[in-house]
């Protein structure tokens, strides 16, 4: 995975912060469009085949040589305009074989994870573009062919590579949260704490969308750690801004104080999302639209911070029109971390160790927990010394 440039996080312009909405502990807070275009809208299609997907990364559309494997519940289709005019969301209106979905040998195949499917239209998979991101993460696997890699890494570089993740029904409150929760006339996204912990951020070209898709957030997947909070911890506490009566002599002095209380709920919301709106993000250029670019980015993978990984359409003024996120495990910034020395070290066993500050052994055994001894001979992790750490 290239990424073309590091840029600020995500950020908020065009949006507002509403007051959060709290049920066990899931806490959603409103995100609410300031001037509400029609150049840009997302509709979605469903597959009512619940079997897994493969989707053909690399090769022809029947027979692909790279491929990505998952569950997939639905589409995105996305919809524009050049010169600002007014579009229709008609996502619905395809059929799966206009989307590119066919069987093949038994399974459901898609070609592509972003597809024009004509002008003015793009068909993507949401949050699945973010994930085939993260695992082709140095997918190839070694340049150099040194001699402690497996004949199988060198040849076929990390495939397999796996990561889990959890169905949105599975989080423990967050279906209840998102029937429940009011939805505000120009909301166009969320996000999702869970122990107030940022589970994802989600946003929509326009309300209309968001009110047709807030309930499939409960088909969203989220990490390890989102699911396993929502079972440790029962609520979380209320966030209450305070308007002191005796200061409120008139409707200025309300004005003002409404004003002081909107930025207190900025405030609090931007530190404990401070992962993507504040941390600096890597971003790779998927397609351009008109004047609207998808992207997908990745956080820095610092072990010892909070990690997402996610899908973004930003128009050129550089409003946020389309997100989505996904927040890692500490596992999985391990796996990628470690791959990402690994590359910049040209595979280089030795010089890896050096640049982390540990034994080749210690390395090697670093690597073998994190699920990669099959990139290595037999001998190599069988001579490891008893007790390494």
């Amino acid at each position: 995975m290239k990424f073309d440039e590091t840029t600020q996080g995500l950020g908020l312009r065009g949006l507002q912060v509403a007051p959060a909405q709290a049920f066990g502990a899931v806490r959603l807070v409103p995100l609410l469009k300031e001037h509400v275009r029609e150049d840009l809208r997302l509709g979605t299609h469903s597959f009512r085949d619940r079997r897994p997907h493969a989707v053909g990364l690399r090769g022809q559309a029947d027979a692909p040589d790279v491929a990505y494997c998952s569950y997939i519940p639905h589409a995105y289709v996305l919809d524009w305009t050049d010169d600002g005019a007014a579009v229709a969301a008609r996502g619905a209106a395809l059929t799966d074989k206009r989307l590119g979905l066919r069987d093949v040998g038994g399974v459901r195949v898609l070609h592509r994870m972003v597809r024009r499917e004509e002008p003015g239209a793009l068909r993507f998979l949401p949050l699945h573009l973010a994930m085939e991101g993260f695992l082709s993460l140095h997918f190839g696997g070694p340049d150099v062919a040194w001699s402690e890699y497996s004949r199988q890494a060198l040849s076929h570089g990390l495939s397999p590579r796996r990561e889990g993740s959890v169905l949105g029904v599975y989080v423990q409150g967050l279906e209840d949260a998102v029937r429940m929760f009011e939805v505000h006339e120009r909301q166009v996204g969320c996000l999702v704490f869970v122990a107030d912990a940022l589970a994802a951020m989600v946003v929509f070209p326009h309300p209309d969308d968001y009110r047709a898709l807030h309930r499939s957030l409960v088909r969203d997947f989220f990490g390890e750690l989102v699911y396993q909070y929502a079972i440790l911890y029962d609520d979380v506490p209320a966030h209450r801004v305070a308007v002191r009566e005796a200061e409120i002599a008139d409707l200025a002095d309300l004005r003002a104080a409404i004003t002081r209380a909107r930025a207190d709920w900025t405030a609090f919301t931007a530190e404990m999302a401070a992962g993507v709106l504040r941390e600096s993000l890597r971003w790779q250029t998927i397609h351009r639209a008109g004047p609207f670019r998808l992207r997908r980015f990745m956080s820095a993978l610092r072990p010892d911070e909070d990690n997402h990984i996610g899908e973004a359409i930003v128009r050129d003024s550089g409003e946020l029109e389309y997100c989505k996120t996904f927040r890692l495990s500490a596992a999985q910034v391990r796996r990628a971390y470690l791959l990402e020395k690994l590359a910049q070290n040209l595979w280089d066993l030795a010089r890896t160790a050096e640049a982390l500050g540990v034994t080749v052994p210690a390395l090697l055994v670093r690597l073998r927990n994190a699920g990669f001894a099959y990139l290595f001979k037999e001998h190599v992790l069988k001579n490891l010394p008893p007790g390494t750490v």
